[in-house]
């Protein structure tokens, strides 16, 4: 332990996505230094661990210096002299300075920007990479590959912004590799972007601040009057690069954004006017059946268990639940009681720690549903990690950009033993059933 003991922690306010973020550092006695971000998300749960802001007018509130010093006044003191190789001891020292509810008296932003800098800096003092220090020497998958293309909640009217969702994203799962899968991404992404900058002049928005969500065209009103026509250009775009059967696509819908709890209507999800949830189904089932689409993110409002497990049972494809698990144990729980969608978004900062999400990630596996990380409060590229230590099946995006290149360097390095999840990564009757074909 002697070179992995903590030093020093210390954390400041720096600038997040939209508002400010807090970044936590961590010195080892043998001089390793490692720092991660928390920062909050476009479309946040109610579910969701509380987090710190300062409150007032500066920054409309969402300043984070009230995290910051229970970082450097409460949490640092308790775990210098603790090896940051022990992240289940770090995670849980943090955990008991909060009592019956840490995330509110600590900050679940204080306690995620942590406990993800510990596990850097415990990967980086034992000289491994993170996915190693994560998963050992069986953290060889990585994960079938996306890209997001689209982006945009108010084309239909819409009275508020629902954290530009939804957001599309092309998906390349029947790959034999990364890099395989990459370059089909690479060519398809291009060509999708220049017919959308000729047919609409719409340009895609760069973005450096997460290894995922870069390059959205986001459409604007007057371009399409229902999703399916955003649908079908999708599908000819595929088809134009002769990847038809071998790269889907994947949205997130945050359909809580645009449910009315009063109508008990979704309004202006999918086009102009309200849809209930047997339409809001069907409407799935559509896009499962007559498009490409592989990957369902986020289909019913956030507490419809019921509607999810409905989901599930209509539609052959892989539903993923974000708002409604919020990578929290006891509501995976809930959800697997009733059938509740079939794979879970990992978010670290939705929970607080790194041991609470692997907590999660073995409750999921254990009941065959998947984990599909996504590094949009903060992660940056360490999301690729996370993904390899898990041998998750797919993630959100991270297919080209940052998050591809650090994915193109793990397959590199773990050389003849990486295996490419694809198809077989995804969850949903169809995909089982080719896994099936396959074996056979």
């Amino acid at each position: 332990m002697s070179g992995s003991a903590i030093k020093h922690v210390f954390a400041q306010q720096i600038m997040g996505r939209k508002y400010p973020a807090i970044s936590a550092t961590v010195v080892t006695e043998n001089g390793t230094m490692a720092s991660a971000v928390c920062t909050a998300g476009v479309s946040v749960g109610t579910h969701e661990v509380a987090f710190t802001y300062d409150g007032g007018k500066k920054w409309h509130g969402m300043g984070v210096m009230n995290a910051v010093n229970q970082v450097n006044e409460i949490i640092a003191p308790a775990l210098v002299g603790l090896d940051s190789a022990d992240q289940f001891l770090i995670d849980h020292t943090m955990l008991s300075i909060g009592g019956n509810d840490p995330s509110k008296k600590m900050g679940g932003n204080a306690m995620a920007a942590v406990s993800a800098a510990v596990l850097k800096a415990g990967a980086a003092s034992m000289g491994i990479p993170i996915y190693r220090h994560v998963g050992g020497s069986d953290a060889v998958v990585l994960p079938t590959a996306a890209y997001g293309v689209i982006g945009g909640s108010n084309r239909y009217d819409r009275m508020h912004e629902a954290g530009a969702k939804p957001t599309y994203a092309f998906i390349a799962h029947d790959f034999t590799s990364f890099s395989e899968a990459s370059y089909a991404l690479w060519e398809t992404v291009n060509d999708w972007q220049t017919f959308m900058q000729h047919k609409y002049g719409l340009s895609p928005l760069r973005s450096s601040e997460a290894a995922t969500t870069t390059g959205f065209v986001y459409v604007p009103p007057g371009i399409v009057e229902r999703e399916q026509q955003l649908w079908e250009m999708m599908c000819e775009c595929i088809a134009r690069n002769g990847y038809e059967g071998r790269i889907g696509i994947q949205v997130d819908l945050a359909a809580d954004c645009f449910y009315d709890k009063e109508k008990q209507l979704y309004m202006n999800l999918f086009r102009a006017g309200g849809m209930n949830r047997d339409e809001v189904i069907c409407t799935v089932k559509e896009m499962a059946d007559k498009y490409q689409f592989v990957s369902v993110e986020d289909p019913l409002h956030e507490d419809d268990f019921e509607g999810h497990a409905m989901m599930v049972e209509a539609v052959d494809i892989q539903i993923v639940g974000d708002d409604l698990f919020t990578t929290d144990v006891r509501r995976v729980s809930e959800g697997i009681k009733v059938g509740a969608a079939n794979c879970i978004l990992l978010k670290v900062n939705q929970i607080g720690t790194i041991t609470q999400a692997l907590e999660m990630i073995q409750l999921a596996y254990e009941n065959g549903y998947g984990v599909m990380p996504c590094s949009s409060r903060g992660e940056g590229v360490e999301i690729c990690d996370y993904s390899v230590g898990i041998n998750a099946g797919a993630i959100r995006e991270a297919g080209l950009g940052s998050g591809g290149s650090r994915f193109l360097e793990i397959e590199k390095e773990l050389g003849s033993s990486a295996v490419y999840a694809g198809t077989r990564g995804l969850k949903g009757r169809r995909f089982q059933q080719s896994e099936k074909g396959a074996k056979a």
